[in-house]
């Protein structure tokens, strides 16, 4: 059994290359894909069958581009590849599908889930029968909202992909401001300001597909870099 060996930090010219991201399991992140497809879409259809549609906002278009992301991540997950034909795409199709997955599913998805809590707690249609029953829930309806906290940490104390693409302060500062993107969008949502909700939540998914067409091109120009210039060992030695 060969024994797992440390990345070259020095390449072939002498200068140093590119820290890339660990080596990930694709069957995880593809099970992830499968929870990430149906989970929003069921939210969905949740909300339009009891909520109001005049009150939704952006909720159900968050929800469906968190589901269509998932797909797409599939496809870069899928093209994962170590063996004989593979490339410099195929070597980041993991990593480029848990960047979709980070930023154009769980986003969306953070951001949709305390309007869609809203809605169904105070839906005309569910409490009909009994409209004196619907009442405030106060500041429990934030509690959805809590789930941004655990995803922060995650981007932000090394577990996220970007931090292998761009320098640190560069990361704190986009992930700060899709936190206060997530909570602007969701203040203006209780406020009745669907039009500022909207305007908010539209500057956000843009810079959130910026952030992952530059990520994955980050990452391949990186892992294109690494082959060229990493040192070639003996793959004798390596089997030993």
């Amino acid at each position: 059994m060969s024994k797992a060996k440390d990345r070259p930090t020095t390449g072939t010219d002498g200068r140093p290359l590119p820290i890339l991201p660990p080596a990930r399991d694709p069957r995880v992140w593809a099970r992830l894909v499968r929870v990430m497809l149906f989970t929003p879409g069921f939210l969905a259809v949740l909300l339009i069958k009891a909520g109001e549609p005049t009150n939704f906002g952006v909720t159900v278009e968050l929800l469906m581009l968190a589901s269509a992301s998932a797909v797409v991540a599939g496809l870069f997950i899928g093209s994962e590849s170590e063996g004989q034909g593979a490339d410099h795409s195929s070597r980041v199709g993991a990593w480029s599908g848990a960047l979709v997955l980070e930023f154009l599913a769980a986003v969306p998805l953070l951001t949709a889930v305390p309007g869609l809590f809203h809605e169904l707690a105070t839906s005309a249609l569910l409490h009909k029968k009994d409209a004196e029953a619907v009442v405030s829930l106060g500041a429990s309806e934030l509690l959805p909202l809590m789930a941004i906290i655990p995803f922060m940490i995650y981007q932000l104390a090394g577990f996220g992909t970007l931090r292998f693409v761009v320098a640190k302060p560069v990361n704190w500062l986009v992930n700060l401001v899709i936190l206060g993107l997530v909570l602007g969008s969701y203040t203006a949502y209780r406020l009745g300001d669907f039009t500022t909700e909207r305007m908010l939540v539209s500057l956000m998914v843009v810079g959130l597909v910026a952030v992952v067409v530059y990520g994955i091109l980050g990452l391949r120009r990186m892992q294109e870099d690494y082959d060229r210039r990493c040192p070639h060992t003996d793959p004798a030695k390596d089997e030993k």
